[in-house]
């Protein structure tokens, strides 16, 4: 029996890679592997994973506030209680190997699980590693990463290249595109522009659209799929009942990112690291509009690396309102830059992300195997 901890989240961004690995491992291991996931008291991961169907343990890790806290003056107490209690969970399930996805509670997991001697791997999604990894890899057995050039972070003796794991089908293949169309209620006369910002929504991308509605005659000259997240689902449905426009669909949700994908001729997105990792798996024309607001600047160092190889464009987060849709719209027209872009980022498409990681650990596994 394996015995292997999945360790990452606070975000989607690194939960779902993680629960990826873990349904790879299932595929390749059957009933020979027991999983336990460790996150973060009180994050996300404590609902989403056991509503998935897999084991979760919690530690009290918290992260340190950029601005003024008291909460800060507690964070070495919860590290140092984190790492005891990682100490405890290890031995606790006899774990063969530790894998590290990123977030809150996977620094204190990985570091008890190297001083116990566990065999540990991190997969690391982004373009820019963090301090926290960079420090972690000195004493990883392999970094699993998603972009080129990491060997600037990592002992490049280590590094392989897996792309980030995700969770569904997404293929430059994609779905029916006639039955994409009929479910947004629109037609193959228009080019189509996704707009998407997360299932919480982004403000910039909403007040992007609202600056270019308010340009328009009621008909917009692209067809546009416009999800608002939930956070922002209120207000902005407010806003077009009080501008009412045509050719345009908005929801809080996409619930068929597959149809989506498949009816978008131009994506405009955030470029958080799984994001950019679907896009580049459906092979679509991005405009990428980083969030300033992620640490170390990930999202525009995820998105210059794909605008370097000619393989998407940049709107910054401060130009978005007034250039976003501008941009999107003349890109949407321009079928000899839509060509160039899909054919670039389809280039750096990795399909089997969690079977690659699957057999990092296997291998690492089959070297420690407890007799």
């Amino acid at each position: 029996m394996k015995r292997i901890i999945l360790s990452g989240g606070g975000t989607g961004g690194h939960i779902y890679p993680a629960v990826a690995v873990a349904e790879a491992l299932k595929r390749k291991y059957g009933e020979d592997v027991e999983l336990l996931f460790v996150g973060a008291e009180g994050k996300m991961e404590m609902e989403k994973v056991p509503a998935l169907g897999y084991r979760i343990e919690g530690l009290p890790v918290a992260g340190l506030q950029r601005k003024f806290s008291f909460a800060n003056f507690a964070l070495p107490f919860k590290v140092a209680a984190s790492v005891r209690r990682a100490k405890k969970i290890i031995r606790d399930f006899d774990a063969d190997i530790v894998v590290g996805f990123g977030g809150y509670a996977s620094a204190p997991v990985l570091w008890a699980a190297q001083h116990l001697g566990i065999p540990t791997i991190i997969q690391e999604q982004n373009s820019y590693a963090g301090l926290t990894n960079k420090l972690l890899s000195k004493r990883a057995k392999r970094i699993c990463v998603s972009y080129d050039k990491m060997e600037r972070f990592f002992p490049a003796e280590r590094i392989v290249m897996t792309g980030n794991p995700l969770r569904g089908r997404f293929s430059a293949e994609g779905g029916n595109r006639s039955e994409a169309l009929a479910y947004y209620g629109f037609n193959d006369t228009m080019p189509v522009v996704l707009v998407v910002g997360g299932s919480l929504g982004t403000r910039t991308l909403n007040e992007m659209m609202k600056a270019w509605i308010l340009t328009l005659n009621g008909e917009a000259p692209v067809q546009v799929i416009w999800q608002t997240g939930k956070f922002y689902e209120r207000e902005m449905q407010e806003f077009l009942a009080a501008h009412p426009t045509k050719n345009i669909w908005q929801g809080a949700f996409i619930d068929r990112m597959d149809y989506a994908y498949a009816a978008a001729n131009v994506v405009l997105s955030r470029s958080g690291a799984c994001t950019v990792s679907e896009l580049c798996l459906v092979a679509k024309p991005t405009i990428f509009v980083p969030s300033p607001n992620v640490s170390e600047d990930h999202q525009t160092k995820n998105a210059m690396a794909l605008v370097e190889k000619g393989a998407a464009e940049i709107v910054r987060d401060s130009e978005a309102v007034e250039r976003g849709m501008r941009e999107a719209v003349a890109l949407a027209n321009d079928e000899e830059r839509l060509a160039r872009l899909a054919a670039n980022i389809a280039k750096l498409a990795i399909a089997d992300s969690a079977d690659r990681v699957v057999s990092e650990i296997a291998a690492e596994i089959a070297k420690t195997t407890k007799g």
